[in-house]
C-alpha cells in the first residue's frame, strides 16, 4: 500500500484514496522531521528531547520506547515499514509513502514553475498547524521550517517574475505573490515582488493605484484619529519608498482588533458532542487566523479566561480584547443545535448571533463547513463594526438606523429594499459621510432594478451615484467598488464593471460575496470559464451557498453549453423558480420540450408580459454569441 503524509494543516497519514489512517501522531512528526532534513536518521536521544522537552531525559527516553513499541505494532498491522529502529537511532524507511514536505533546495525541482507550484500548494496551509507537540525544540524547528519555506517562495518568485510567463503560470504567480504578501505584508521586497507578479498580466498600474488609494486613506485618517484616545498616532520613522511610508503609517494608525474564542458551553450530556464542539472551536480559530483580518488570542489563554467568570471583564481589558465569540451546544442527540454570538467590548453589544440546527446531521462531518460559515459571518461583522465604530462613538443615532437598514437589506423583496433605503438614508441625514450606509443604499437601488425587471435606468444611476460617494469617502473599502461594479454591469458598462470588481476583490480577497459578484460580472463579460473558477472559489469560502452563487454557476455553465450541469446547479437552489427562464432554456437545448414548456407556463403566470428580445436588450453581454445562445434556448422553450 502506498501512503501519503500530509504536513500542511493537520498532520495525517492518508491511503491512496486520501482516507486518513490511524497512526501515532508523534511518529508522524518524526517522519516529517526526517523528510525535511538531508539526513534520514536521527538519534533516539535527540528525538526524545525534540518530542518531550529538555527536562527529565530518562522519562523522555521511556516515553520514546513506548512510542517505538506502538509504531512497530501499528506497522505490523498495516504490513508496512515507515520507520526502522536500532539501539541508538531512528531511520526513515524508503519507498512506502510520499509526502507534501517541502525538501531542501538540493532536492527541489530544477524547473522554476514546478518549484513554485510545489511551494504554493504547500503554503496554502500552515506547516504542522495543529501539531500537539509544544516543546521548545519542536516549535523552534517548525518556525525555522516555515521561514525556510517563505525564503524559498520569495527566491522562486523573484526568479519567476523575471521570466516570460505562460498563461498557466500567471495565475500561479499571482497566488504565490499574494501568499507571500499575506505572510510578510510589511516587507519592501515582498511589495516589489507583488507588483512585478501583477505586472505579468498588465496589472501593475492597477495595484499602484490601490496602494496610492491606501496611502491617501492613511493620510486622511491621520488628521482625524489623534483626537480619539483609542487611536494614538506616534510618529513613524521615515522610509524611502512611497509604499513603505504608507505601511509605516498604517502600523501606527490602524488598529487590528483582537478576538477571544471562549471555550464552548455545553448543555447536552453527549460526550462526543463535547469533543466535536472543542474541535469546532479549533477550526474557527484557524479560520480567523487564515483571514489575517484580526488577531486571535491563544486558545490556552481563551480557556483560562472562559473559566474565570468572576473577573472576565478585567481580563478582557488586560489582554486588550475587542471582541468575544461565544458558542454553546444544546439539545438531545436528535435535536442538537449550536448557538453562536459575537460580542463587542467593552460595551457588551451583540453584533451577530446565529443558531445552527443539526437534527440528525453528522456534526463531525459538517463541522468544517459550519466553522467556515461562522468565521466568514463573524469576520464580516467585525469588519463592518470596525468601519462604523467611529460613527457609533460620535453619532449613535446614525449607527442604529444603519443596523436597522441592514436587517431589511438581507430580505430580498421589493418592500424590504425600500424600507432598508428609508432607514439607511435616515442614517445618512445624521452622518453624510457614513461610507457603509452609502454603499448599502447603492445596493438597494440595484436590487430594486433586478426585482422589478422593468429596465429602469434611473435606479441604476442612483446606485452608481451612491457607490461613487462611498468610494470618495472611504476608498480603501471593497463595498463601494463592489456596488459600483454591479451598477456598471446593469448599465451595460461591462469593462468598467470588471475593473471595479477587480479592485473590490483585491481590497477584500476573502470576501465570498465580493468574489461571487465578480464571477457574475465575468459571466456577462463572456468569460464563463474564468467566472466558473471564481464562483467555485466563493463557494469554497462560503460552503452553504446562497441562491445567487448557484445562479451564477448555472449561468456560467449555460454559456459553456453545459446544459445538464446548469440544471444541476439550479436544482440545488432553495428557490429554483428564480431561475425558471434559464432552466427552461436549458431543458429546450437538451431537447426536453415538455419540461421547458411547463417552466414557460410558470413564468407567464407571474410575468405575462415577458418578451425575450426586450429582456435580452436589458441583460448585458460582452460578446454577441453569448446573447445569441441564450436567445436560442429561450425561443426553443416557447418564449
Amino acid at each position: 500500500m502506498k501512503f501519503l503524509l500530509r504536513t500542511f494543516g493537520e498532520i495525517a497519514l492518508l491511503d491512496s484514496e486520501e482516507r486518513q489512517i490511524a497512526f501515532p501522531k508523534k511518529a508522524l512528526l518524526i517522519i516529517a522531521y526526517l523528510l525535511a532534513s538531508d539526513s534520514k536518521s536521527v538519534s533516539r536521544t535527540s528525538m526524545a528531547r525534540f518530542l518531550w522537552g529538555e527536562g527529565d531525559l530518562a522519562n523522555s527516553l521511556t516515553n520514546l520506547r513506548k512510542l517505538v513499541s506502538r509504531i512497530k505494532s501499528r506497522q505490523s498491522e498495516l504490513n508496512a515499514e515507515l520507520l526502522t529502529f536500532d539501539d541508538t537511532d531512528i531511520h526513515l524507511a524508503s519507498g512506502p509513502f510520499a509526502s507534501d514536505v517541502i525538501p531542501t533546495r538540493a532536492h527541489m525541482p530544477k524547473n522554476q514553475a514546478k518549484n513554485l507550484a510545489l511551494l504554493t500548494e504547500g503554503l496554502r496551509s500552515r506547516f504542522l498547524e495543529r501539531a500537539s507537540c509544544q516543546t521548545k525544540a519542536f516549535v523552534d524547528w517548525r518556525d525555522s521550517e516555515r521561514k525556510r519555506h517563505l525564503v524559498m517562495l520569495k527566491e522562486t518568485l523573484e526568479a519567476m517574475v523575471k521570466l516570460p510567463a505562460t498563461t498557466g503560470d500567471v495565475a500561479l504567480i499571482k497566488e504565490a505573490a499574494l501568499l507571500l504578501f499575506e505572510a510578510e505584508p510589511q516587507d519592501e521586497a515582498t511589495h516589489r515582488i507583488l507588483l512585478k507578479a501583477f505586472d505579468v498580466e498588465g496589472g501593475l498600474e492597477q495595484l499602484k493605484r490601490i496602494f496610492a488609494r491606501r496611502k491617501d486613506l492613511v493620510s486622511s485618517w491621520a488628521a482625524i484619529l489623534p483626537a480619539s484616545p483609542r487611536s494614538p498616532t506616534p510618529a513613524a520613522p521615515a522610509r524611502s519608498a512611497a509604499v513603505s511610508e504608507q505601511d509605516a503609517a498604517a502600523r501606527t494608525i490602524l488598529r487590528i482588533p483582537r478576538l477571544a474564542l471562549l471555550p464552548p458551553g455545553n448543555d447536552t450530556p453527549d460526550g462526543a458532542a463535547t469533543m466535536i464542539a472543542a474541535s469546532l472551536i479549533e477550526d474557527i480559530t484557524l479560520g480567523f487566523c487564515a483571514l489575517h483580518s484580526l488577531r486571535v488570542i491563544a486558545p490556552y489563554s481563551a480557556i483560562q479566561i472562559g473559566r474565570r467568570s468572576d473577573d472576565q471583564a478585567a481580563l478582557f481589558e488586560r489582554y486588550a480584547i475587542n471582541y468575544v465569540l461565544e458558542t454553546r451546544l444544546s439539545g438531545p442527540d436528535d435535536d442538537l443545535s449550536l448557538f453562536t454570538q459575537l460580542v463587542s467590548l467593552p460595551g457588551n453589544e451583540i453584533l451577530w448571533a446565529e443558531r445552527f440546527n443539526f437534527g440528525k446531521l453528522d456534526l463531525a462531518r459538517i463541522k468544517h463547513e459550519i466553522s467556515r460559515q461562522i468565521v466568514l459571518s463573524a469576520a464580516a461583522e467585525v469588519e463592518r463594526h470596525e468601519m462604523t465604530r467611529a460613527h457609533f462613538e460620535h453619532n449613535p443615532a446614525a449607527y442604529h438606523q444603519y443596523l436597522v437598514g441592514q436587517q431589511y437589506l438581507h430580505r430580498l423583496t421589493l418592500p424590504n429594499m425600500r424600507r432598508a433605503r428609508k432607514e439607511l438614508k435616515a442614517a445618512l441625514r445624521e452622518s453624510a459621510d457614513f461610507a457603509p450606509a452609502l454603499s448599502s443604499v447603492a445596493r438597494t437601488y440595484s436590487k430594486e432594478w433586478l426585482l422589478t425587471a422593468r429596465g429602469d435606468a434611473e435606479l441604476l444611476k442612483s446606485a452608481e451615484d451612491f457607490a461613487t460617494q462611498a468610494i470618495a469617502v472611504r476608498n480603501d473599502l471593497a463595498d463601494g467598488y463592489r456596488e459600483l461594479g454591479v451598477a456598471k454591469l446593469f448599465l451595460g458598462s461591462i469593462d468598467e464593471s470588471v475593473e471595479a470588481l477587480e479592485v473590490a476583490e483585491t481590497l477584500s480577497p476573502h470576501h465570498a460575496d465580493v468574489i461571487a459578484d465578480h464571477a457574475d460580472t465575468l459571466v456577462h463579460f463572456s468569460r464563463p470559464g474564468l467566472a466558473l473558477e471564481k464562483i467555485q472559489h466563493a463557494m469554497d469560502l462560503n460552503p452553504i451557498n446562497p441562491d445567487s452563487y448557484l445562479w451564477t454557476a448555472a449561468g456560467a455553465n449555460y454559456a459553456l453549453s453545459q446544459f445538464q450541469t446548469t440544471l444541476d446547479y439550479i436544482a440545488q437552489m432553495a428557490d429554483p423558480s428564480l431561475a425558471d427562464r434559464l432552466a427552461a432554456a436549458s431543458w429546450a437545448m437538451l431537447g426536453h420540450q415538455d419540461e421547458a414548456r411547463m417552466l414557460v407556463r410558470r413564468v407567464r403566470e407571474t410575468n405575462p408580459d415577458f418578451d425575450v428580445d426586450r429582456w435580452l436588450s436589458l441583460v448585458p453581454s460582452k460578446e454577441q454569441w453569448h446573447k445569441d445562445l441564450y436567445r436560442e434556448g429561450l425561443k426553443k422553450a416557447g418564449f
